[in-house]
């Protein structure tokens, strides 16, 4: 994977990511697009959104993900990169909440849409993913030509993927992240890692990212072994876990950066990842 340009996915906010534990995570738009500008500077070429009313509370309106892809789309260091929107429900949000922002139209349009591929626990409470729930979204985001990014936290998921491979509700290539070190699912060790990808349909581009903790480790695994990562203050909170020492989304990529460097790897570009991913151009 070495000689392949590494895709940098940024997940500035998430829905869950405490503002009042670490005043970077960006809660309005102007934050948002700030850290996704500067991101992009250090070399992320996707950027995972989410969106938020200015009180800090997770939100699926799509007036709020149209304003904010807007000013991505307007500003030219971060026109290019592949937006993708999330359509979790991880605050209980019904399945068309979920999906009203894959009918937003033209330049509004996002990329891509995330896509759990099944139910899951979190330390905090679970993240419900009814297999007719899932169903409904992918052919959602097939209708509005928006590309699933395969969100997958266990390796039941990766058959579900398969599953809908078969049912033709997926085509080629499959952008798998898998994120690691959440519990009950896949951790982040090599091994895990290993049997993951090794699992994978073909024409799979494998990015990696990590929960809390083991955010760091996963990404590092992603850098020597995978497609890309993912990194971003929706999945960690801290630079430096014994201290407690915030993070910041820039902070997170510039680690990254660091990592593929001391590798020889070169980073790919917003071009570069849209090419691979068969993205439609930037109207």
């Amino acid at each position: 994977m070495l000689n392949r340009p590494l895709i940098i996915n940024l997940a500035p906010t998430g829905a869950v990511a405490d503002h009042n534990k670490n005043s970077a995570v960006p809660i309005t738009q102007a934050a948002i697009v700030a850290d996704v500008v500067g991101a992009a500077r250090l070399g992320a070429s996707i950027a995972h959104l989410h969106v938020r009313r200015d009180d800090g509370v997770p939100s699926t309106d799509p007036k709020l993900f149209a304003g904010l892809i807007e000013a991505l789309r307007e500003n030219r260091e971060t026109r290019e990169l592949a937006l993708c929107a999330t359509t979790s429900g991880r605050h209980g949000q019904t399945k068309e909440d979920r999906a009203a922002v894959l009918a937003l139209g033209g330049s509004l349009r996002p990329d891509m849409a995330s896509l759990t591929l099944g139910s899951l626990n979190f330390v905090t409470g679970a993240s419900l993913n009814a297999p007719d729930t899932i169903r409904y979204l992918v052919d959602q985001m097939n209708q509005n030509n928006v590309k699933p990014e395969l969100e997958v936290f266990d390796i039941g998921m990766i058959e579900f993927a398969k599953l809908l491979i078969a049912e033709g509700r997926l085509a080629p290539p499959y952008y798998f992240n898998l994120i690691l070190g959440n519990i009950g699912g896949l951790q982040a060790t090599i091994h895990h890692l290993g049997f993951a990808m090794s699992i994978l349909p073909d024409h799979s581009i494998v990015s990696v990212g990590g929960v809390g903790r083991n955010q760091a480790p996963a990404n590092a695994l992603g850098v020597a072994g995978a497609h890309g990562v993912r990194v971003g203050l929706e999945d960690n909170l801290w630079a430096d876990w014994a201290t407690k020492s915030p993070a910041s989304n820039p902070s997170l990529v510039k680690s990254i950066a660091e990592i593929a460097s001391a590798l020889n790897r070169k980073i790919s570009s917003a071009a570069e990842t849209r090419e691979l991913l068969q993205l439609r151009p930037v109207v």
